[in-house]
């Protein structure tokens, strides 16, 4: 008897029961065989794809892990302005890593309820002033920003007033911000200020280095580059060298 694959049956003549064998007869076990064998270098190799494509993602989140955590020191590296004595040792000067820098932009709601941004100034002189209504030297150098702004207006200057309540109120929070508006409302009328005011400048003060003492004020050039920076109350000819410096071509 010899076995062709499905049953059994008797060798041919002259046929011996071996030569099934001699020529390589599949058996079923063969093939049960050869299946396992292709299922589990399919499962090895599925394994293996996922593996990498794991790898990869956790290489991918890292790389983005990173970069954020670069570009949030980076952020915080604009750094922190600081005081620190002048050359004579006679007095403190202010000293800010933006100087020679582009000023950074920012939007914000003026008193009038309209958007104003700085990058909208591009091509005029601009006095960035922070200051808030509870900052005795701020009401003292008020009458200057005001005759000097009207001194140079026309050749293209302009102070963007940016007030720093220090309270960190949004439009949200609705009372606060309310009452703040009413303080700042009031104080740009007695004083007559015809430069735009903007609310909310607690959130940009970070990226100006970080506005610890008010007044704060940044001179910024028609191409956008802070050229001179003042903290703390100076001198209305100090003031207006500086608008000077940001108008020159």
């Amino acid at each position: 008897m010899a076995f062709d694959g499905n049953s059994f049956r008797a060798p041919h003549a002259g046929e011996r029961a071996t030569d099934h064998w001699e020529r390589g007869t599949v058996f079923p076990y063969n093939e049960g065989m050869r299946s396992f064998t292709s299922n589990r270098n399919a499962l090895v190799l599925a394994a293996v794809l996922f593996l990498l494509a794991v790898f990869a993602w956790a290489g991918w989140a890292n790389w983005e892990y990173r970069k954020q955590e670069a570009e949030r020191q980076a952020a915080q590296a604009v750094a922190q302005s600081v005081l620190v004595p002048n050359a004579s040792g006679t007095a403190l000067e202010f000293v800010t890593p933006l100087k020679g820098k582009p000023a950074p932009n920012f939007t914000l709601q003026s008193l009038n309820g309209e958007t104003v941004s700085l990058a909208s100034y591009r091509g005029k002189a601009v006095l960035i002033n922070f200051w808030a209504t509870w900052c005795t030297p701020c009401k003292i150098e008020t009458p200057w920003l005001v005759g000097l702004r009207n001194q140079y207006a026309k050749q293209g200057f302009e102070v963007l007033g940016v007030s720093s309540q220090g309270d960190d109120a949004t439009p949200k929070d609705t009372a606060e911000w309310n009452q703040d508006k009413q303080a700042i409302e009031k104080f740009v009328h007695q004083e007559g200020v015809p430069y735009p005011v903007l609310l909310g400048g607690d959130s940009i003060a970070d990226s100006y280095g970080g506005v610890e003492d008010l007044p704060t004020s940044f001179y910024v050039d028609r191409k956008g580059i802070v050229v001179a920076a003042q903290m703390g109350l100076t001198s209305e000819s100090e003031m207006a060298a500086n608008i000077r410096k940001a108008l020159a071509d």
